[in-house]
């Protein structure tokens, strides 16, 4: 679109379905090129991406030219598509029913990169849950805490 302009920076967090620990070391960093495939091949540009067994954070500039769920599900429905067919995991993989997605400012690009890359390091002090739940709280979310990701009960 001619004469369109936008600064949009969206961090979304997924979690695999049940919070399973299924994303493996082995086959992260494939799962991250996949990833960052889908989102640059929708026009929009990668920041960062990284991921713990039981879920993903990904922090991409966002073009207004589809809508963020749209982009969402083409990575969750894609990805979990790929996982399956590569045979990643011993158990079916799916995401879980929705995400988070959280809006920054360009002043904030470098902070919430680095805070992406270190999961491993914040989720020694903090587990999935708490830090979603912190994340709803920050960005004054409202919540039903039933529809919270939850494990397999």
């Amino acid at each position: 679109m001619a004469n369109t302009y936008t600064q949009i920076h969206i961090q979304c967090v997924i979690a695999v379905k049940f919070r399973q620990s299924l994303i493996k070391p082995t086959w992260k960093d494939e799962l991250h090129k996949y990833i960052t495939g889908i989102v640059k091949n929708n026009g929009h540009k990668m920041i960062s991406i990284n991921s713990l067994p039981d879920h993903l954070h990904l922090f991409f500039g966002f073009r207004p030219t589809q809508s963020l769920s749209d982009l969402m599900k083409m990575v969750k429905g894609s990805s979990s598509e790929w996982i399956n067919k590569e045979k990643f995991s011993n158990s079916p993989f799916k995401w879980q029913e929705g995400y988070g997605a959280f809006s920054y400012s360009r002043s904030h690009i470098k902070k919430v990169a680095l805070y992406i890359e270190n999961q491993e390091e914040h989720h020694r002090h903090k587990n999935f849950l708490e830090e979603y739940k912190q994340f709803l709280d920050h960005f004054e979310v409202d919540y039903d805490e039933r529809y919270i990701f939850k494990p397999l009960e």
